[in-house]
């Protein structure tokens, strides 16, 4: 190796040492004092329960041990999310008894849209739209900031976040799945492109309002392939339809509901780029939960699921269905719609939403950073990457 050789390898090595240290050193882990969640029931810990009815056995048996206002066995992804960073299980901004949102508030609700929907609670939709969310975490920050400054009672401080902490915290989103749902109703009887453009935009406005409010970082879900689950499997849904050449996928997901599920995740990230440009100073993380969640789908019996088209509560036999925790008259007989013997081999808990042991494999999967753009572990998702 000659003179000129041994220079440019040392003039290499000192830029891949210079370059590692930069990245040990804005590799650091971010700091949040809370986090706050905004989505539909993939993500309610309990709005939808304090609000309306609670949740029926045998929700929250795995790992609760009793309804749990969670539409699962357990857990749900924001569970992990939340222990992972550290903080305790968020409760519901609605749930007042015996709660404390020291460390955040979660304000998703299930059915909850984007976009208002001309349903009540009865026809299965729900009051708290996005934007009704967050003007409750706006009066949420409002009132637990006189606590700060006027109350004498210092004792209700140990429940709310400081002012300061507002800034710095992790505001986490989940929701779309609804809306989607919504439009693929209205299939050829509206402009899918339109309508998608219309959700996503009414999205970008709610994330400028959290922004105008002080946040500054976000992790963005997008939505779910929603044509894998069983309830629109034509197995399972009611309208017992006929699957044409084409209707399927490999994983007997229909194909029609998945593309809208990817043309509205594709604009949902073109919004977030365009956010990211307009807020330079905020970090905005694109969670690809789809492609996460469809890993799962396609290899559940490799990772020792059953079927992914089987669900773990209700009653799915002879052309009747009834829904997780309900009863029915059947043949003259009194069904009640039961969980299965063991969860943990289920991926769906009642043809919506997916079990515990589902929602810990797909957490286990995004809070790495390898499904999100920027690929940045969400413990470390405060660094602005663009």
């Amino acid at each position: 190796m000659g003179p000129l050789t041994k220079f440019v390898v040392v003039i290499l090595l000192t830029l891949v040492v210079s370059i590692r240290a930069e990245e040990l050193k804005s590799s650091t882990a971010c700091d949040f004092p809370a986090i706050f969640n905004f989505g539909d029931s993939n993500s309610d810990t309990g709005c939808m329960a304090a609000a309306f009815y609670p949740m029926a056995s045998p929700s929250g048996e795995t790992f609760f041990h009793e309804p749990a206002g969670r539409a699962s066995d357990g857990r749900l992804i924001i569970d992990f999310v939340a222990k992972h960073l550290g903080f305790p299980y968020l409760s519901a901004y609605i749930n007042s008894i015996g709660t404390s949102y020291r460390h955040g508030a979660n304000f998703a609700a299930g059915s909850s849209t984007i976009r208002r929907q001309n349903k009540t609670f009865f026809d299965g939709g729900s009051p708290f739209v996005l934007e009704i969310q967050i003007e409750q975490f706006n009066q949420f920050k409002a009132r637990t900031g006189k606590f700060f400054t006027q109350a004498k009672n210092n004792s209700y401080r140990k429940h709310f976040p400081r002012p300061e902490e507002f800034a710095n915290a992790i505001y986490t989103i989940d929701i779309g799945q609804n809306d989607i749902a919504a439009a693929l109703q209205n299939v050829g009887g509206e402009d899918s492109q339109a309508v998608i453009l219309d959700i996503v935009e009414y999205f970008s406005n709610q994330v400028q309002n959290l922004y105008g409010l002080g946040a500054r970082t976000f992790w963005i879900h997008n939505t779910g392939p929603i044509g894998c689950l069983p309830v629109a499997m034509p197995m399972h849904n009611a309208n017992n339809y006929t699957p044409v050449a084409g209707y399927l996928d490999q994983n007997g997901c229909v194909n029609y509901q998945n593309d809208m599920a990817k043309e509205f995740n594709k604009e949902l990230k073109n919004i977030v780029v365009k956010l990211r440009a307009m807020f330079p100073d905020a970090s905005l993380t694109y969670v690809d939960m789809f492609s996460a969640k469809y890993e799962l789908i396609s290899n559940a019996n490799k990772e020792g699921f059953v079927d992914p088209s089987n669900i773990c509560c209700g009653y799915h036999e002879d052309g009747y269905h009834v829904y997780c925790g309900n009863k029915a008259m059947i043949n003259g007989k009194e069904i009640f719609a039961g969980s299965c013997e063991d969860p943990s081999k289920y991926i769906s808990w009642d043809g919506v939403h997916y079990t515990e042991a589902a929602n810990r494999w797909i957490a286990t999967r995004i809070l790495n950073g390898s499904f999100s753009d920027p690929q940045v572990p969400i413990a470390h998702s405060c660094q602005i990457t663009h």
